[in-house]
């Protein structure tokens, strides 16, 4: 199976041109210019000194690199002049001032020359794996090849260094990245010994140390990687790691460390992960906990969390037919990651609860109690501003999840107003989705059949031609010169496992693949106590947040004021407005709520 990427991929209109829009005229800009007033492009220079306004940050590397990567995939697709001489001349310095060995860090260069790979903790490679993805990028959108001939030379020290000197004093990164980095690297040069480091690494991975101790659950080091059952500890690295164990697999055929992929998966998708698409459920460590504890309020969901998922499930629809994958995927990028980005796209949550009440979370937020709650309105940058520059990566190359092609069959996992060709392969998709549900499909395959996926959520639906259902696609023989597809797309009511307290008498809101939420702007304070009946009736809204509002009715309880009194079945009804969940926090600090009390 092999899957047909953004290069080949133009969004043409509709909700995903609209947010790569956003990003090209507003996001790559705004994530630059406060990365610039955080001294993060002047770091390259590697001028620090005893006088300087800022020390580089162990991390520093990895924010410039995802911004260039994101640039590159702009570029890709239009003329962006100014973007690429900032990328041009960032890349310049980095050449300019790495080492002999091609090694570039800017922190390590000029602060702690002396501790280089002395510490798995410190980011070196995971710094060097996001420069490495950057210059893959970079070479395929502009052809220009200085800085991959820099990561090139960097990744042959680093195989010198950590698998045959093996002088570092570590054998496996603490963040993992270059693992997937070195796999791209390797497809982008057709060298080998990458894609070999990349395994070395794979396959060192939670290995006992000498003295028979392990480096911990928070790595994922408390056992290789081939016997793991669960998604364990800090969520971004569980996700990264495993996104390069299922690209190993699937390129040693080792059925053994897929198997685990999917043990992994599973426990993610169908055990830990929010109704939002998003994952890891406490801040302590960034990290998941256990089966069904996904807390509303102190939810943590990391936006690179639910991004590194999708870079999961996208390597594992490449190991097998499983419409869960994409399922999985369409979740994450309709929810929990798309919150991470203002309407504007100019600020950020690294968080994404999913409930919020300013009266309390600014209470706690601000005396940074045990019991740490989530900021209620989008920051521009944060110290550690990882999820920002992966914003702007992610949506300008949201064509990557859209299909994939094997012998005999084109898949198509997601639905956007899209044209693509790829060897003799063309499809065209015109939809309004996820507004509606109607899909026109038209496909030059080359007698290729074509699978569309029936998404999970859909209950019923409708195609012009005949086709087979088949691991939750309906398998159509490419004889019909276009296809038809209508998915039902009622506003439904979704409860949760009886596992996850949290939301015990709640239900969620969701039309299609979209979640709603209610914030306290369209219906007053205290929207805890808002219940809604499951009989109760919907109409669609206005679209100004891109996709339409949906009005019902609710009820609240008779409240006289005082603190505590006799319970009586008495409520008032009020008029309720949901609106996406994405799109929640743009109008000021406001109540806002996914769960509500089923009445």
């Amino acid at each position: 199976m092999k899957h047909i990427g953004y290069v080949h991929t133009d969004i043409t209109s509709g909700f995903w041109k609209t947010k790569q829009d956003m990003v090209a005229e507003s996001t790559v800009y705004a994530v630059y210019d406060r990365f610039k007033d955080t001294y993060r492009f002047e770091a390259l220079k590697c001028e620090h000194n005893a006088d300087s306004k800022f020390t580089p940050h162990i991390f520093w590397d990895s924010d410039v690199a995802k911004w260039i990567e994101g640039v590159a995939y702009l570029l890709s697709k239009g003329s962006y002049p100014e973007l690429e001489r900032i990328a041009d001349e960032s890349i310049d310095y980095m050449v300019k001032n790495a080492d002999e060995n091609g090694y570039f860090n800017s922190h390590y260069l000029v602060v702690e020359t002396d501790k280089r790979f002395t510490d798995r903790s410190r980011h070196e490679l995971y710094c060097a794996g996001h420069l490495m993805e950057a210059a893959v990028a970079y070479k395929r959108a502009t052809g220009k090849d200085k800085l991959l001939r820099l990561m090139c030379k960097y990744a042959d020290y680093i195989e010198r260094v950590f698998k045959i000197e093996k002088s570092a004093a570590f054998i496996t990164p603490g963040h993992p990245e270059i693992e997937l980095a070195l796999v791209k690297l390797y497809e982008e040069t057709g060298e080998t010994r990458y894609l070999e480091l990349s395994k070395f690494f794979i396959d060192e991975h939670g290995k006992p140390l000498p003295d028979g101790s392990n480096l911990g659950r928070y790595n994922q080091d408390e056992m290789l990687l081939k016997d793991r059952t669960n998604i364990d500890g800090h969520s971004v690295r569980a996700f990264y790691i495993y996104s390069g164990a299922a690209d190993i697999a699937l390129r040693y055929g080792d059925k053994e460390l897929a198997d685990a992929c999917r043990r992994v998966f599973d426990s993610a998708y169908y055990r830990r992960m929010y109704i939002t698409g998003g994952f890891g459920s406490t801040h302590i460590g960034e990290a998941f906990t256990v089966d069904y504890d996904l807390p509303s309020r102190t939810a943590y969901t990391e936006t690179c969390a639910s991004i590194a998922m999708v870079y999961f499930a996208s390597r594992m629809q490449l190991l097998e037919v499983d419409s869960k994958y994409a399922d999985c995927i369409e979740r994450v990028i309709y929810n929990g990651f798309l919150s991470g980005v203002s309407l504007n796209g100019k600020a950020f949550f690294y968080e994404n609860p999913l409930e919020i009440d300013p009266d309390f979370n600014n209470v706690n937020y601000a005396t940074r109690e045990k019991a740490r709650l989530p900021i209620t309105q989008r920051k521009e940058v944060f110290d550690c501003s990882c999820c920002p520059p992966n914003v702007v990566r992610f949506i300008p190359s949201i064509a990557d999840y859209l299909y994939t092609v094997d012998d005999d069959t084109l898949y198509v996992h997601q639905f956007m107003n899209s044209e693509t060709e790829y060897e003799g392969i063309t499809v065209a998709q015109k939809t309004d989705y996820p507004r509606c549900g109607k899909v026109t499909i038209k496909a030059v395959t080359n007698g290729k059949r074509i699978a569309v996926r029936i998404p999970g959520w859909c209950e019923s639906f409708r195609l012009n031609v005949p086709y087979e259902i088949k691991n939750g696609y309906a398998y159509i023989d490419c004889n019909s010169e276009s296809i038809e597809l209508d998915l039902d797309m009622p506003v439904v009511m979704m409860r949760a496992n009886s596992r996850v307290h949290d939301c015990a008498g709640r239900v969620a809101i969701m039309r299609g693949p979209v979640v709603y939420c209610a914030e306290g702007v369209d219906n007053g304070k205290d929207l805890k106590n808002l219940r809604i009946s499951l009989d109760a009736a919907f109409t669609l809204g206005d679209t100004e947040l891109l996709l339409p509002k949906l009005h019902t009715e609710g009820y609240m309880p008779v409240d006289d004021g005082s603190l505590y009194r006799v319970a009586k079945n008495e409520y008032r009804k009020i008029p309720v407005t949901l609106i996406p969940y994405y799109a929640f926090a743009n109008r000021g600090e406001t109540e806002m709520y996914v769960w509500l009390l089923e009445k």
